[in-house]
């Protein structure tokens, strides 16, 4: 009687497809989460130091520096609060905006190192130019806010009474929201070039695309400036729109750039 052949096992169940290769080694969903959560226990370290370096006497300093626009702009001007903790308030969201500039290349370097984490050795060399471009870029858009965006928006909004004998009484909370609002805004825009650069490299993202979407790109710029200036003047609401639009065709060229590929497909 002849032998009967062994009985092959059945080849084991696919796993299911691990989301993040990271060093090399596949990570799951789980470990995916956790990464994810240490990134930004790391951000979020960053900030808080940034923050208590700069909360005494750099803040101080940088109210009276916020101050000057309208100072310079509309006479007898006078900052006022109302309630026992709105200095405070205040003066802990200047705070905070200093501590953001600060901590600024450790959140964009764990955002980038987040999204592309298979990233190969030449891969990786383009995160510290990108890190580096990025914070000063953050820098330059917060000095175009004070400088640029600022003066016009301030003397539209204070200096303009149309004739009626009113004088403007501007509490310290309302003045530093507007202001640090319209700096942080434009700040984060002008990193968005060098952002998309850094994920088109990357592969998150591509030029053809984003060319594309320059309709919806005009529109959503709109949009955002209304959402995020706390005014309705269309002064400061095209002051924000104008550079984000701007920064959205200089960010396509970049990815451009990186990719190596023609920015229009045939």
């Amino acid at each position: 009687m002849a032998a009967q052949p062994p009985v092959q096992a059945p080849p084991p169940a696919p796993s299911p497809q691990p989301d993040l290769k990271l060093d090399g080694k596949i990570l799951t969903i789980l470990e995916h989460l956790q990464e994810l959560r240490y990134r930004l226990m790391v951000c979020a370290g960053a900030l808080i130091f940034g923050v208590s370096v700069s909360f005494y006497p750099l803040s101080q300093m940088f109210i009276r520096f916020l101050e000057r626009p309208a100072k310079d702009r509309v006479e007898n001007f006078e900052l006022v609060f109302t309630e026992p903790l709105e200095f405070w308030t205040s003066y802990f969201k200047v705070s905070l905006l200093l501590g953001l500039a600060i901590a600024m290349p450790v959140i964009v370097y764990q955002l980038l190192a987040f999204v592309g984490p298979g990233l190969t050795k030449s891969e990786r060399r383009w995160l510290y130019p990108i890190v580096l471009g990025a914070s000063l870029s953050f820098i330059a858009g917060c000095a175009f806010a004070y400088y640029v965006e600022l003066p016009p928006a301030v003397k539209f909004l204070l200096g303009n009474t149309g004739g009626i004998d009113a004088k403007p009484l501007i509490r310290i909370q309302s003045y530093i929201d507007f202001v640090t609002r319209l700096i942080l805004v434009t700040g984060l825009v002008f990193e968005l070039p060098l952002v998309v650069m850094g994920m088109a490299k990357i592969g998150v993202v591509r030029s053809g695309q984003l060319l594309r979407l320059w309709r919806h790109a005009i529109v959503v710029s709109f949009v955002t400036a209304a959402i995020v200036t706390p005014s309705i003047d269309p002064v400061t609401q095209s002051l924000v729109a104008g550079p984000i639009i701007a920064l959205y065709f200089v960010g396509i060229v970049l990815a451009k750039l990186v990719e190596g590929a023609p920015l229009i497909q045939r």
